[in-house]
């Protein structure tokens, strides 16, 4: 049974986020967007999906459409560049790709943001359909129009909001992804739980060897409820004006954490140690209580995430932290927990709160 939450951009319609167990109903939503068969399909990808997936995707987009082609680069954050862009550019051109045709994101959430910012510049602005395959792409970046790629080791710094015309998830696709990278996406699932909902949070709590498990009624409720609450935030707030900065918790100091290990850890995992950070801080200035603080770190380790990461120093972290794109006025817009479930913005913190919780991460 399909599962279907309408988006809105600016308070209007805009889009679905459709949860499947399969492609089978995938070209019936594409058509009900009114494509055409003449329309040209560019299927977006990286080198891991190309392998597993990609001809069973293209076998289904060419059972209507009459020209579909694919591009695909090197999986990894390494491969989200200006670079990469200009290929798949050079590759729409080559194949007379115009405003009518649709590009297709399937992958994690570098091919969504790569693609979608694609789509935003190439020609100023053609479709584009989401397919996300992670975990952390069904649940976070595929949701609500942010698109981008990293320029000189700085994380999103190129970028444009830009709302694609379809999410289509086909949840058993997570069978197949690797137990890291699953963890990973955990990161982005529980922060949603902390910032938004506690009874969320202590769901998964509950649900935790279903989870783990890969039972795919539990998969299916927590990618919907997490889905729910960023489709609610961004409807809110589409351009980062004021209540999306909340989905940035733990990201500040993730980010830094993330550049610094030359991402060799998940992005999921770097967001779960800025979250420990934040969790302490929030701790400190006597929001949260020490039993709680306690308890969202073993939250944390339960599903395999880290609360802690060796080899950085404190001062590094705090200075790559300050060239992060969303300081305003030389002010980290820190998010902290008001309590389990609510959480906020936080201008104000000096460099010492700051340093605190850095420190209270590093082994």
């Amino acid at each position: 049974m399909s599962k279907i939450i309408p988006v809105s951009y600016e308070s209007k319609p805009c889009y679905k986020i459709v949860l499947e167990q399969d492609f089978e109903q995938l070209m019936e939503y594409v058509k009900e967007l009114g494509y055409r068969s003449s329309q040209k399909i560019c299927i977006v990808t990286d080198s891991n999906l190309e392998a597993l997936h990609l001809q069973e995707l293209k076998s289904i987009f060419d059972s209507y459409f009459e020209k579909v082609i694919s591009f695909s680069f090197s999986a990894g954050e390494e491969s989200k560049n200006l670079d990469t862009v200009q290929k798949l550019y050079e590759e729409l051109i080559i194949h007379h790709f115009d405003r009518q045709d649709i590009l297709v994101a399937f992958g994690g959430g570098v091919v969504g943001d790569l693609t979608g910012f694609t789509a935003a510049t190439y020609l100023r602005g053609i479709d584009f359909i989401q397919i996300p395959t992670s975990l952390l792409s069904q649940v976070d970046s595929s949701i609500g129009g942010k698109t981008g790629v990293d320029f000189s080791q700085y994380k999103n710094m190129v970028g444009a909001f830009y709302q694609p015309r379809l999410v289509y998830m086909n949840l058993s696709l997570l069978q197949t992804l690797p137990k890291e990278q699953f963890i990973s996406g955990m990161g982005e699932i529980l922060k949603h739980g902390l910032i938004k909902s506690k009874a969320y949070f202590e769901w998964m709590k509950s649900n935790y060897e279903a989870i783990m498990s890969l039972e795919p009624e539990a998969v299916e409720e927590m990618v919907y409820q997490s889905c729910l609450i960023k489709r609610n935030v961004v409807e809110n707030d589409p351009k980062e004006k004021g209540e999306r900065a909340l989905l940035n918790f733990g990201h500040t100091l993730g980010h830094a954490i993330e550049k610094l290990s030359d991402f060799s850890l998940f992005h999921g995992q770097c967001v779960g140690i800025g979250m420990a950070a934040a969790a302490y801080l929030s701790k400190e200035l006597g929001h949260i209580s020490e039993n709680e603080y306690m308890e969202i770190l073993d939250v944390f380790k339960h599903f395999g995430l880290p609360v802690s990461v060796s080899g950085l120093l404190a001062q590094d972290i705090l200075e790559v932290s300050k060239s992060d794109k969303k300081m305003v006025a030389g002010k980290i817009k820190f998010i902290l927990l008001e309590a389990v479930g609510c959480a906020y913005i936080n201008p104000n913190l000096t460099d010492g709160q700051l340093m605190s919780a850095i420190e209270s991460v590093l082994k």
